[in-house]
Order: C-alpha cells, then structure tokens, then sequence
C-alpha cells in the first residue's frame, strides 16, 4: 500500500532503509512521491519546475542501486517534463503519467499471477524466496483457482523478508513449509517448480534479485527442477544493452552482525551483498504482464516495451 501522506524524503529513506521493500513496491512509492512533490511545488517558470523535480528524482534514484524498476519507473514520469508546453498542462500531464504508471504496476501483478497460475499444477510442490509480489501473486492465484499447492518458503537473511511471505501464504490458506537458506538443496527435490521474483533482467535474461537466488537455481538445475521467474516489464534494465552491469547493493554490516560485536572482532570484515545474479541458462521462464518468454528474448522486451530501438546503441543514454 502506497502512502500518499509521506514526503519525498520520507520515502527516499523509506526506500533507502528497507521500510519500502519490494522492487514493484518501490517502484510505484517513488512515483507517488513525485506526484505529490510535483502538485506542492511553488515553482513560477517551467524551468523552475524541471530543475525542482530533477532533483527529487536524483534523491529517489540515490536510494538503492540494483532494482532497476526505479529508474525505470521514474524515467517513465520524468519524460512529460520535457514537453514544450505551458506550466500547468506540464503538471497535468505529469500526474496523469504518475496515476498511469501506478494503475499499470498494480495491473501488471495481477496480470502476471493469472500467466504464472498457468504453469502450476494441481498437486505441485512451489519453492520460491525472498517476499516478490509477482511471484506470490502466481501461487495465490494458483490456490484461488482450487489447486492443491504446498509452498516451502525461505527465511531470506539478513533482513527475513521470507516472514513476509509466510504471512501472506497462511492468510490464503496454503500449505507452507518455513526453512533457512542453507536449506534449499536439502528440500529441492520435493519442489516441482521455483517461482521467484526479480529485481533486474538484463539483455541477456540473466536475472538480478535478492541474494540466495542463484543457489537455489543451480540447486533447481541440478534436480531437473524448473525455474520461473515473474517480473513486470519495467525491471528489465536497458542500459544493459550498452554493456553496464547490474551494480550490487552491498549493505550495512550490522544488518548481519550487531556493531557491538564487530567491535570485538577487529579482523573480521562482514560482506552483505542484497543482490545476486543468477545466469540465464539456470531460468527456465519469465513470465511478464504481455506474457511468458525465454531468458534469450529479453532484448524484445526491452526493445518493444521500454522504447529502445538499435539506435539508441550510438548515442549515450539520455537520463530524463
């Protein structure tokens, strides 16, 4: 649920320290900040405007480096800004830009869950991680649908977003077994299918998402186990087809291990990566809201479906 009521700099560091967490949820909160940023704004020049609200999106996109869906979104809104118009249908078409985005990211889930509902059978044994609204929206819709499922469900340290989603399954009614990380290759073999989010797809439908994935995917590929992966169109990231990496947010250490007893460990250093990155060739599927693909046709997703065309490969990326 989006809160209207909080300011830009609320939600950056909502954002920032995982009170907003979710790449979808992330995404449509850092729109929704934006709105009502733009609608408070005393700006007098359509100058004035642009600089102010270029600004608040630098301080959005300062946040969190890896999902890709905030950029993506912002840069979805922050288009109308360099229409050639009077200052207030500027305005206008900014709000119209932000509640069509926050209409179509909801949508899109929904759409998603019907897709990937698709793919589970009556009887199936899923095995997903991390707390993805895409992927749990395949599996609820799934069980709506009257197909008996049972779920195993990771804890997802540091940060035990794996609650989230047990929470979410046992309001719904479904089966679910509640087990460590470490666990995933000790249980692999009673899944029948891996559902799970992403937080970025590359061109070359490698998937970013939340730090476990990848060995849960060599795990599932080993047992002969398939792997899904439910995603909007707006994570997948373009500037991947200029050749940048997925930068790796790496978090603080105290999320693993209590600054007061790091400080007894003087040569201990704790490593925290939130993000890693499973290769194409372990992801069986990506299901999106226009439907399911194989990993090799990202690029079409990220051609037709974010407007890039093999033009856009001679000139540098233009950030709006």
């Amino acid at each position: 649920m989006i809160d209207a009521d909080m300011t830009l700099e609320e939600t950056a560091e909502g954002i920032r320290s995982m009170g907003i967490r979710g790449a979808g949820r992330i995404a449509r909160a850092a729109v929704e900040a934006l709105d009502v940023h733009a609608a408070s704004l005393p700006a007098a020049t359509l100058d004035e405007f642009r600089a102010e609200m270029r600004r608040a999106a630098d301080l959005l996109l300062a946040t969190r480096p890896t999902a890709v869906s905030l950029p993506n979104a912002v840069r979805s809104v922050m288009r109308t800004l360099e229409a050639d118009i009077p200052l207030d249908e500027v305005r206008s078409a900014f709000h119209e830009a932000a509640r069509a985005f926050i209409a179509s990211s909801t949508g899109a889930v929904d759409r998603i869950g019907e897709f990937g509902a698709r793919h589970i059978r009556d009887g199936d044994v899923v095995m997903t991680h991390c707390n993805s609204e895409a992927a749990l929206a395949c599996i609820v819709a799934a069980h709506r649908q009257g197909k008996a499922i049972e779920v195993f469900a990771t804890e997802v340290r540091p940060r035990n977003q794996g609650l989230l989603t047990i929470r979410r399954l046992n309001d719904e009614g479904i089966p679910t077994n509640y087990i460590v990380d470490s666990a995933v290759r000790t249980f692999i073999n009673e899944a029948d299918l891996v559902i799970v989010g992403a937080d970025a797809i590359t061109v070359n439908g490698a998937v970013a998402n939340k730090i476990g994935t990848a060995p849960i995917a060599l795990a599932a590929h080993e047992a002969r186990t398939n792997v899904v992966v439910a995603a909007e169109t707006y994570k997948f990231a373009p500037l991947t087809t200029l050749g940048d990496l997925i930068p790796i947010e790496e978090r603080p250490a105290a999320e693993v291990l209590p600054d007061e007893v790091a400080a007894t460990l003087p040569h201990v250093r704790v490593r925290n990566p939130a993000f890693d990155v499973t290769p194409a060739e372990y992801v069986d599927l990506i299901i999106t809201e226009v439907g399911a693909i194989p990993p090799s046709m990202a690029w079409l997703i990220i051609r037709d479906y974010q407007g890039w065309s093999i033009e856009q490969f001679h000139r540098p990326f233009e950030r709006a």
